[in-house]
């Protein structure tokens, strides 16, 4: 129990360091053109039946969606990811890396998969982000981003370990 309780609370941890990191990167032109905003478009439009987009940017915006692409962003798409980590080991039965870094470190760049090959394309942006905003890298800056994301589970999960 303590590895779910420890992996959602890194995965919220670790998406609000995913945003440091992405606005820390914005200031170098390093940006994969979503935002808050955007992101609650898209959920508040799952909810409404329609999962992919031709372009997100031209639908017509939804009231307080900035709202809820932030609570999607911390307790979906942050605390729920982050429970695909020790899932994955009790399932496989591979021992967790002792190390939380390099354990976090791998599962922080798999995790950029999820907005590649899925959020990016339901935008209508397409696979990688590559018909995304002018300006936007989504190929580099996923993940960049994605990288502290996956070292804060990953630690948050050595500390269980440690409590355990």
């Amino acid at each position: 129990m303590e590895n779910i309780v420890f992996a959602f609370l890194g995965g919220i941890a670790g998406a609000l360091l995913m945003d440091a990191t992405e606005a820390f990167m914005a200031r170098f032109g390093v940006a994969s053109g979503v935002n808050a905003a955007l992101l609650g478009r898209w959920f508040l439009s799952l909810l409404s039946g329609r999962f992919v987009h031709q372009n997100i940017l031209e639908c017509p915006p939804y009231e307080r969606e900035a709202s809820a692409g932030w609570a999607f962003h911390l307790f979906v798409g942050g605390g729920g990811v982050a429970l695909l980590y020790p899932l994955f080991f009790a399932i496989s039965g591979l021992p967790r890396p002792d190390n939380g870094l390099s354990g976090g470190l791998v599962f922080g760049l798999a995790t950029s998969l999820l907005p590649w090959l899925l959020l990016l394309p339901s935008f209508g942006w397409g696979v990688f982000g590559r018909r995304g905003p002018a300006g936007a890298n989504a190929l580099l800056a996923s993940p960049l981003s994605h990288i502290p994301y996956g070292i804060a589970v990953g630690v948050a999960l050595s500390l269980a370990h440690q409590v355990a």
